[in-house]
């Protein structure tokens, strides 16, 4: 669910809405090891597209493990984990006084079975998951509608 705040979806959403191929390359670790590693599967990523291109638009979520090159375990096509929620706001005050909020850290993976994104990581290998836009929750309209139209 967090990729519904993910700048870098929201990145590749912008190309994916004016019609383009779009990517949302993102390394599962926070400590730049191996990046040199995440650069060459974004680019490996991106060569597929150009030699056998997938029917465009699309929005892919890819995310590398933060391991050696050779070290990956492959691309495995998966969806998306969930998460618990994340932990509580910090509440702060920044230089001049004034309050200042800390988005708690992400929660832990509640869904991360086979064939998430979270299980393929967590094994070593990329993960790339198709995405799309509309969040609208269709099985729910005329419940909705029924309920707006009652007196």
């Amino acid at each position: 669910d967090d990729v519904i705040y993910s700048g870098t979806v929201a990145a590749a959403m912008e190309g994916y809405l004016f019609g383009l191929p779009s990517f949302a390359f993102s390394l599962a670790v926070r400590d730049w090891q191996h990046l040199d590693s995440a650069a060459r599967i974004a680019r490996e990523v991106v060569q597929r597209q150009l030699e056998s291109p997938l029917n465009a638009p699309f929005l892919l979520s890819v995310n590398i493990p933060g391991v050696a090159y050779d070290a990956l375990g492959g691309i495995e096509v998966t969806r998306l984990g969930k998460r618990h929620a994340s932990e509580p706001v910090i509440k702060a005050q920044n230089q001049r006084g004034e309050p200042v909020y800390w988005i708690g850290a992400a929660g832990a993976a509640r869904d991360n079975g086979p064939g998430t994104d979270f299980c393929a990581v967590a094994a070593g290998r990329v993960s790339i998951t198709p995405l799309h836009v509309d969040l609208t929750r269709v099985e729910q309209l005329d419940a909705v509608r029924h309920w707006v139209a009652q007196p």
